[in-house]
């Protein structure tokens, strides 16, 4: 029922029915069967409780009401209603809210919280047409007496890890010794490199905050390169440089918006969930692959100097990398996961992770994990041939000078060829809760969500003519006259001399 009601629309009167077969099948302990095939059924139960509730179509019911299952409904802005005595409370501007409270569930499902003594009730709530992008929720629940010793911890049940979680979640002491929950679900950047909901409140302030700076940036430095790209694009090498890192800012604009949009996947729909996957996936793999043309370009007229590349040979290969090598990646692993029944996205609004080379994410890792791989070796090879031809005579001086442009390649390049990324792969090959696994977490989620401030530093900041025109831009037609004023003078003089 719980598959088919996402295709067949279902009405509010079939709800006595599920609400009294689902406590049913409750009044049971399932002490017959092992303890791993107890606990995979319960979380399946709990989902397709929820997937039943979410779909159906409300009309005129106020709620349904048994033994174990108590489902009450709310319209209104502000849903203050109660489910076996247990308190929850919504602040939304549309919407209906939809909650279940079940019994006789949490003793059956999986946890690896230690230590945990749980609760005997477990609460569900859904928002249906919703269109707020920041929710939070609120429950209370029935005082309970507490020692110096027990502590209240408020979780959430993460359907990709089959696990109790606590992210978003807060638990406070009420008046009377209850129990408050208060919890508001984000998204953190590392989510896109991580096996698992990895994020935590400092992580998700990080990414918001840098993805703001980042837009802000990037919608700067597009700004900068209309104003000066005529002036400063004049040869085949500066309109190469100029398009790649155009089109990297564009698609890194793009996808930080679609992130951005994404980042309280609780409050959206699933459609829009999937958009948002969809746009996250192909936006950041057009980048990559952007930025796989600069590496190459850049490596080409190094070491081929007297077979520079032709305009028209860059400009056909680079669209056919940027634009549709991304678009047949993103197209096939969606019909793929289509065509084979398996999941395209999960409730956090990005590609799933299941096992090694199994799942969606795959198609975004696989080619992220080529692209940097080629930068890296670009990089190198960049570095060696400025260190090969600038320090002939090996003279202090000169290692110096060496040195220093060495060092502005690394500093500069890096970023443009998103080899910052490196530490988002750490997330995957390095142990959870270890401290190199923390240290790679932060590190990606800074360094990438900054990336739009980096590129106009790296674009505008570091680019001397780029800077020499806007400075003409900024001080405006008077200085051009006196310029040439001076110029005029200068050629008079030298005649009569």
């Amino acid at each position: 029922m719980s598959s088919g009601s996402a295709n067949v629309a279902l009405q509010d009167d079939l709800f006595p029915d599920i609400v009294n077969a689902a406590s049913n099948m409750l009044n049971k302990t399932w002490n017959g069967a092992n303890i791993s095939v107890v606990q995979n059924i319960s979380s399946t139960y709990l989902q397709s409780v929820e997937s039943l509730v979410k779909n159906i179509k409300v009309n005129t019911s106020n709620g349904v009401k048994s033994s174990n299952l108590d489902l009450k409904f709310c319209s209104r802005s502000d849903c203050n209603i109660s489910v076996f005595d247990i308190s929850v409370n919504l602040n939304k501007t549309n919407g209906i809210m939809k909650t279940v409270a079940v019994k006789n569930l949490m003793d059956k499902l999986r946890s690896t919280i230690e230590t945990s003594e749980p609760t005997s009730l477990l609460i569900s709530a859904t928002l249906e047409n919703n269109s707020d992008s920041s929710l939070g929720i609120r429950l209370q629940f029935p005082q309970k007496p507490l020692t110096s010793k027990t502590k209240p911890n408020c979780v959430f049940w993460d359907t990709t890890k089959s696990d109790w979680s606590t992210v978003g979640c807060t638990a406070k002491t009420s008046d009377g010794n209850g129990t408050v929950c208060e919890c508001n679900h984000l998204t953190a950047f590392s989510v896109l490199m991580s096996k698992r909901d990895v994020s935590n409140p400092i992580l998700d302030m990080i990414t918001n905050v840098g993805l703001g700076v980042s837009i802000c940036s990037l919608l700067i430095f597009l700004i900068v390169e209309y104003l000066v790209w005529s002036a400063v694009v004049k040869t085949n090498l500066s309109h190469f440089r100029h398009t790649a890192i155009v089109n990297i800012a564009i698609f890194l604009l793009l996808g930080d918006c679609s992130f951005l949009a994404s980042t309280s996947p609780q409050s959206l729909s699933e459609t829009w969930c999937l958009v948002l996957t969809i746009c996250k996936h192909l936006f950041f793999l057009a980048m990559f692959s952007w930025m796989l043309c600069m590496s190459v370009m850049l490596v080409h007229q190094l070491i081929f100097v007297f077979s520079p590349l032709r305009k028209r040979v860059f400009m056909f290969f680079s669209s056919i990398v940027g634009y549709v090598c991304p678009l047949l990646i993103v197209g096939s692993s969606y019909v793929y996961c289509k065509y084979t029944n398996k999941p395209y996205n999960d409730d956090k609004c990005w590609l799933v992770y299941v096992r090694l080379l199994e799942g969606s994410v795959h198609a975004f890792f696989l080619p992220i994990g080529t692209v940097i791989l080629t930068n890296l070796f670009s990089m190198v090879v960049v570095i060696l041939t400025l260190l090969n031809s600038s320090a002939p005579e090996g003279s202090k001086t000169d290692d110096r000078e060496t040195a220093k442009s060495i060092l502005k390649v690394v500093v500069f390049l890096t970023p443009v060829f998103g080899v910052t990324w490196v530490f988002g792969f750490g997330l995957l090959l390095l142990i959870e809760d270890t401290t190199l696994f923390i240290i790679a977490n932060y590190s990606f989620t800074i360094l990438n969500s900054f990336q739009g401030l980096f590129l106009l530093i790296t674009g505008v900041f570091a680019e001397q003519k780029v800077r020499e025109e806007m400075f003409k831009i900024i001080t405006g037609k008077s200085n051009g006259k006196t310029e040439s004023t001076k110029n005029l003078n200068s050629t008079t003089y030298t005649k009569d001399k």
